[in-house]
């Protein structure tokens, strides 16, 4: 632990496991304290296993290891009150709120004929109406602690190279661009960094499950990881299939760091060179 964020905390949005535990966990490595909630419930068109109440309490057991606090709440991001809710308690437990990690999110594949919409309310209302209510519950307290803070929104690297099959899910990862840099302008005043980050595949539940391994290997009855490990890499230029969700929180840590403090309204790929194949 090197302490870079100590004094600080930290607000997490889908905490309960992959790339939202990881992100929890490595910015409470750096000292800081942590607000978690996860839906932890499953939504009807998505159809790999989402996380549970069991998890959240995984994510509590481990960043507890690292000698940190952690307040944790069920709580559906495509629900204001509960966000603030959520916030509010933390905030009221922790002492202040300095970085917002806008993470949460799911996927779901369709040909457009076929897209349903509730499959599309679903995604637009995780993606990116989960993200406009999380820093809208957060900012708030934010500009109360004084001296300013970060926030990194979860986009994607569809949102740099569109694919086919799930126009839902990149419509809404480019609408987080835009909350991204309209509110880098709004809250420069106050000194909050606002930045969105962009994975390429991710080595973590979201795809690791066998609707997603059947989309990329069609002709494959029940595809393995195996199997699915050359069509993932070929949609990236550095020769892996995925990233793992360290890398992810490696580059969260530095924006929300002082390392960052002069970086706002950026797109960061995280993304083995994905938009350049």
């Amino acid at each position: 632990m090197s302490g870079k964020l100590e004094g600080r905390v930290a607000f997490v949005t889908g905490a309960a496991r992959g790339q939202g535990r990881s992100h929890a966990l490595r910015l409470a490595r750096e000292g800081a304290d942590i607000i978690a909630v996860d839906v932890c419930s499953q939504i009807p068109t998505i159809e790999y296993e989402m996380s549970t109440p069991a998890d959240l309490k995984e994510t509590v057991r481990q960043i507890e290891e690292l000698d940190r606090r952690v307040v944790a709440t069920v709580a559906d991001v495509r629900e204001f009150a509960q966000l603030d809710t959520a916030i509010g308690q933390g905030v009221a437990e922790l002492g202040r709120l300095d970085i917002v990690c806008a993470n949460a999110g799911i996927v779901s594949l369709s040909p457009v004929q076929d897209l349903t919409a509730q499959m599309w309310d679903e995604t637009i209302g995780t993606c990116l109406t989960g993200v406009f209510n999380t820093i809208k519950a957060a900012v708030p307290h934010i500009i109360a602690g004084g001296r300013g803070g970060s926030i990194v929104a979860t986009s994607s690297a569809v949102a740099l190279r569109p694919v086919p099959g799930a126009c839902h899910y990149v419509a809404a990862k480019h609408g987080v661009v835009g909350i991204v840099k309209a509110l880098a302008i709004e809250l420069a005043q106050y000194n909050i960094r606002v930045n969105a980050i962009h994975p390429t595949n991710c080595d973590t539940d979201m795809i690791q499950n066998p609707a997603l391994r059947k989309a990329f290997v069609p002709n494959s009855e029940n595809p393995t990881r195996e199997e699915s490990e050359p069509v993932y890499q070929s949609l990236n230029a550095l020769p892996i299939p995925w990233v793992q969700p360290i890398d992810i929180s490696n580059a969260i840590a530095f924006l929300a760091s002082d390392e960052g403090r002069y970086i706002t309204g950026i797109q960061l790929p995280v993304d083995a060179g994905f938009q350049l194949v």
